[in-house]
């Protein structure tokens, strides 16, 4: 074993349950490693019986957790968001160990569960209500908030840890307990997440269920979870379709979601774009992580007059780019995180063909020492349609299409024309995430933060589809699910609004000044 695994309490067989005791008698999962194809560790998931029995610790704890002052639960989500902080480095290194992102994005993600833990400390002195004059007089009318319950948080492979930071630091700070289901490739980071949740809050007296966590299979104990009433609120991070069956189940019962589904992101870059600006912001969005985020870059709605030199910088950045074992200082792109994944890949590849598209560099599998596994590939570059079908969906991989747009360089037709039949193409999609322009006309990007611009939950000028900060809403439209985590005032979807009307007259009038009776 690594001795950061050991640094971490991760074991060579892990228990995959988590109410205030370690539990897990189902069937074991082997977690496979993406860098080299080894195995890390081993998890026995958690039983139907031991699921149920998770969640009612994880209620229990809700009701004496949320009597404790908000400002009190920030204090000690505050001390997760240290102690993370101290672990940050070993933390970082299994991210990179079981997802296969490069270690300093691995960092960085363990960077964010930080950032949202300060924010969601401040925020413990900021749940705000409103008052609001009432129309009878001698009464006061206002509004507060309350804790909502358990929170069921499932989250996706690609950002292992930081998707249960964004939610489970504000549920604690609005007095909710979490149930946390991760992804089954990712679990020992969520086991030890746990294990350092568990540590803080027993430094604190306080019961560890409010973060509880239950590995298991998603048919099992996934469907269980959505379908259970105690669980009021599930916010899930996934694909679309996963995202539908959320929907539908959690909908049917009347619970909450927040979904944070596909993003099919694109960058416009117009003829008066900063060159040099939109390449570093289209490698960092199309190759980081492999293209495996949410809010990677998909496509390049690039001017026709500017198409050629773009296309040829972005070839010549590609063929330098180090791939390999993201552990290495040196490596810009690691593994896909499956075999799967690889082949998925290669079929999209052989749908972009068949389309009538052109693939302009990589898109194949590699293989040799350099390269164990068989989860490394060479990012693709492809010349496509935005009506294609195969564009329109999200493939999860670092495939990026080149979408062209506008005239040659004649004046026939007018900039604003051309601008706006770039954003057409750009929301042209089922999907809503995140989207980019970069020019440095003033006209061109305030005409794409406009009502008739992007249609995407995030739109940026000069500033490429992926990397948000915490201090943001985080979320998208459309397909995307509308869900909305991290920050601004996202705290709200895991509380309970409650209008209130205090009568501190002798009087009993009515609104509207309905008489009734005498």
């Amino acid at each position: 074993m690594n001795d950061f695994l050991k640094t971490l309490g991760i074991e060579k067989e892990n228990r995959g349950g988590f109410h205030g005791e370690w539990i897990g008698s189902g069937p074991k999962l082997d977690v496979i490693s993406p860098i080299n194809g080894e195995h890390i560790a081993g998890v026995t998931q958690v039983t139907e019986d031991e699921y149920d029995r998770i969640v009612t610790r994880a209620h229990e704890a809700f009701l004496q957790w949320r009597t404790l002052p908000a400002p009190k639960r920030g204090e000690i989500v505050r001390q997760l968001g240290n102690r993370l902080r101290e672990a940050k480095h070993e933390l970082g290194q299994l991210v990179t160990l079981e997802m296969g992102k490069i270690l300093p994005e691995g960092e960085g993600e363990v960077q964010e569960m930080v950032d949202i833990c300060d924010f969601a400390c401040g925020l413990s002195r900021q749940l705000y209500g409103l008052t609001m004059h009432s129309e009878r007089p001698q009464h006061r009318m206002y509004e507060q908030w309350h804790p909502l319950g358990v929170v069921g948080v499932i989250s996706a492979f690609n950002f292992p840890v930081a998707v249960w930071a964004w939610n489970s630091a504000l549920a604690a700070a609005c007095g909710d307990s979490t149930l946390w289901k991760p992804a089954s490739k990712t679990p020992l980071t969520a086991i030890a997440c746990t294990k350092l949740a568990a540590e803080v809050c027993r430094a604190n007296g306080v019961d560890p269920a409010i973060f509880s966590l239950t590995v298991g299979k998603g048919s099992i104990v996934g469907e269980k979870l959505l379908h259970d009433r105690r669980i009021p609120l599930v916010s899930a991070t996934g694909s679309c379709e996963m995202g539908y069956r959320v929907g539908e189940v959690v909908g049917k019962r009347l619970g909450r979601t927040i979904l944070e589904l596909g993003g099919n992101n694109a960058i416009i870059v117009t003829p008066a774009a900063d060159m040099d600006m939109a390449m570093r912001a289209i490698l960092f969005g199309a190759v980081g992580t492999a293209g495996q985020r949410c809010t990677s870059t998909r496509r390049i709605i690039v001017h026709n007059s500017i198409r050629d030199e773009l296309v040829s910088r972005l070839l010549k950045a590609y063929e330098s780019i180090p791939i390999g074992d993201p552990l290495k200082e040196t490596t810009l792109m690691g593994p896909l995180v499956t075999h799967e994944a690889v082949e998925t890949m290669q079929t999209a590849i052989g749908r972009i063909k068949n389309e009538g598209g052109e693939i302009l560099y990589g898109g194949e599998p590699l293989d040799g020492p350099d390269y164990p596994g068989g989860h490394y590939v060479k990012p693709c570059i492809a010349a496509a349609k935005n009506e294609f079908q195969i564009v329109q969906e999200e493939t999860f991989a670092p495939i990026l299409y080149i979408i062209g747009y506008g005239t040659q360089g004649g004046t026939a037709v007018s900039a604003v024309d051309e601008i706006d039949a770039a954003i057409a193409l750009h929301n042209d999609v089922p999907q809503g995430l995140s989207s980019a322009v970069f020019t440095t006309n003033m006209l061109e990007a305030e005409r794409f933060l406009a009502h008739a611009g992007s249609d995407c939950g995030i739109a940026n000028v000069n500033i490429g589809t992926s990397g948000a900060e915490i201090g943001g809403a985080f979320g998208g439209e459309k397909e995307t699910g509308g869900g909305r985590e991290s920050g601004s005032d996202a705290w709200k979807a895991y509380m309970r609004r409650q209008t209130n009307t205090i009568n501190w007259g002798t009087e009993l009038p009515l609104a509207q000044g309905i008489k009734f009776g005498d």
